[in-house]
C-alpha cells in the first residue's frame, strides 16, 4: 500500500485555479476536476473575507454551506474542495507530477550480511523548460520474503549514508546543510539509532529514503532547491508552494519510482515522518490516495495538531520562525486563526478511509499531542460515512500497540520528548502489521 503522493490528474487541476474572493461553488469544483479546461472565473474568498470560526470547521459543510450527507457527496464534492483549499491557503499548489527516468547505479543483493537488497536510485525529473532535477533515493528491500515487501517511504535530514554504517551508501556533499546536521550527523551511519533499518529489514519491510537537501533547503530560502527550477504557482495565484509542500511533493515522486519495482507491494506502502517531516508526510498523504497508511510523528503545528485551541506552537510562532514552511496567504491567518476555513482535523479527514497513526510523546509538549488526538477525533465522522472505522474507544494506546481493539485512527502514546527510536518503529509495524491483516480479512 502506498502512504503518499498526488496523482497526475489532481496536481494538473491546481494549474488553473486561481485565487479567489468569493466561494467556489460545488459545480465549479466539479467542472476542474473532471478536466474541462474552462478557466476559473469564481474566487476563494480573501482572509478579511473569511466568516469568524472559533470552532472548528464542520467536515460536512462545504465552503458555501452545502451540507454533506453522503459518501459519494464527499468524495465527489467535499474532498476535492478540501485539497483545493488546503493548498490555497495553508502549504501552496502542488505541480503537475512530471516525467521521469531513473538509473540505478549500485544494486548489492548482500547488504547487512545478506539480510537485504540495496539499491541506490538517480531519480531524474524533467521539469519545464528543457530543465531536470535528480533526486537521490536509497531503497532497502528485506531479501527472505515469499511476496513483493511492504515499504516505508520518509524523508531524512542529514543524508541517506547516515542512516546506515552500511559503506554501499554514496556519500552526497550538498551545498545546504541543516543547522543540527552537524560533523558527528553528516558522518556514515551517525543517526542509525533513530532509523534502525536492519530492525526494519528483519520485520520484513522495505524503506525507501531521500534527503530533504534533494528537493528544497530548509531555509527562507526561494532561490534554491526545486523552487529555482520550478516556481510554481497557478495562473492568478500571487502565493507560492512552501517548502513543506516541496517535500511532499518530492515523497510522491518516490512514490512515482516505487510504482516501477516489483520487489515492492503496491498495496502495502506506508508514508511516515519526524517532526517537521512528519507533517509534509501527511500533507503528502492527504495529497494522494495511493497512500495507504501514513504514520506523522510527532508532527506538531501544520501536522497532527489543531490550529485553533491554542497550540504550544501558534501559528504566527510556526510562521515567524519559519516561513518558508508554508504559503505567503497562510501568514494572513498569524493574528486570524479562527478565519481559517480549515484545520487539521480536515487534513485528517482526507487520509480517510485510509490508516493514520499518531506518534506522540508525552513530554513532547510543544507537539501539542492533546490536540493531534483532538483532531483525530473530529475527522472520525468522516471514516464513518466512508464506512471505516475511525476512532474506537479512548483513540489511543500507550506504550506498545498490543492486541487493543482499535479502528483506523490511533495515537501512539510513549513517555518520551522529542524522539524517534526502535520503540516507536516497532509499534508503527505493529500497526502495520494489524491494520493490513485486518484488510485482508474483510476483502
Amino acid at each position: 500500500m502506498l502512504c503518499i503522493s498526488i496523482q497526475a490528474g489532481h496536481s494538473s487541476i491546481s494549474m488553473n485555479l486561481r485565487s479567489t474572493t468569493t466561494p467556489v461553488p460545488t459545480l465549479l469544483l466539479i467542472c476542474v476536476l473532471l478536466m474541462t479546461g474552462a478557466a476559473c472565473e469564481k474566487r476563494f474568498p480573501s482572509v478579511q473575507d473569511l466568516p469568524v470560526q472559533p470552532e472548528l470547521p464542520d467536515p460536512f459543510s462545504m465552503l458555501d454551506g452545502t451540507l454533506i450527507k453522503t459518501k459519494d457527496d464527499w468524495i465527489n464534492k467535499r474532498r476535492p474542495e478540501l485539497k483545493l483549499l488546503f493548498q490555497h491557503y495553508v502549504y501552496g499548489y502542488l505541480p503537475p507530477s512530471p516525467p521521469f527516468n531513473f538509473v540505478e547505479p549500485h544494486i548489492d543483493t548482500t547488504a547487512f550480511d545478506g539480510m537485504a537488497t540495496y539499491k541506490e536510485v538517480i531519480l531524474n525529473l524533467e521539469l519545464p523548460g528543457d530543465q531536470t532535477h535528480v533526486m537521490n533515493i536509497a531503497v532497502f528491500i528485506p531479501n527472505e520474503r515469499s511476496e513483493a515487501a511492504p515499504v516505508f517511504v520518509a524523508l531524512n535530514a542529514c543524508g541517506n549514508h547516515t542512516l546506515v554504517s552500511y559503506e554501499g551508501v554514496s556519500v552526497i556533499e550538498y551545498p545546504w546543510q541543516a543547522p543540527n546536521c552537524t560533523k558527528k550527523y553528516t558522518d556514515r551511519g551517525s543517526r542509525a539509532d533513530i532509523w534502525s533499518i536492519e530492525n526494519l529489514i528483519r520485520r520484513g519491510y522495505a524503506l525507501a529514503t531521500v534527503c530533504v537537501a534533494d528537493l528544497d533547503p530548509d531555509r527562507h530560502d526561494w532561490s534554491d532547491g526545486i523552487h529555482a527550477k520550478y516556481p510554481y504557482a497557478p495562473a492568478g495565484e500571487d502565493s507560492e508552494w512552501g517548502t513543506l509542500a516541496a517535500w511532499a511533493w518530492g515523497l510522491h515522486r518516490v512514490v512515482d519510482y516505487l510504482e516501477t519495482d516489483h520487489d515492492i507491494d503496491q498495496d502495502r506502502i506506508c508514508v511516515t515522518g519526524w517532526s517537521r517531516r512528519g507533517k509534509a508526510a501527511l500533507f503528502a498523504a492527504a495529497m494522494d490516495e495511493r497512500i495507504d497508511l501514513v504514520m506523522p510523528h510527532q508532527s506538531g503545528t501544520g501536522g497532527m495538531a489543531l490550529s485553533r485551541m491554542e497550540p504550544e506552537e501558534s501559528v504566527a510562532r510556526i510562521n515567524r520562525s519559519f516561513p518558508h514552511w508554508f504559503n505567503d496567504n497562510f501568514t494572513r491567518f498569524d493574528n486570524a486563526v479562527n478565519r481559517l476555513p480549515v484545520d487539521q482535523h480536515l487534513l485528517i479527514a482526507l487520509v480517510a478511509p485510509r490508516f493514520l497513526l499518531d506518534g506522540a510523546g508525552i513530554q513532547d509538549t510543544w507537539a501539542s499531542p492533546h490536540l493531534a488526538l483532538q483532531a483525530m477525533k473530529a475527522a472520525s465522522p468522516v471514516y464513518e460515512l466512508l464506512g471505516a472505522p475511525g476512532i474506537v474507544g479512548q483513540g489511543y494506546v500507550r506504550d506498545i500497540i498490543g492486541d487493543v481493539k482499535m479502528g483506523r485512527l490511533l495515537q501512539l502514546q510513549r513517555d518520551t520528548g522529542h524522539i524517534l527510536n526502535i520503540d516507536y518503529w516497532n509499534a508503527m509495524m505493529d500497526f502495520a502489521d494489524r491494520q493490513f491483516q485486518e484488510l485482508l480479512k474483510s476483502e
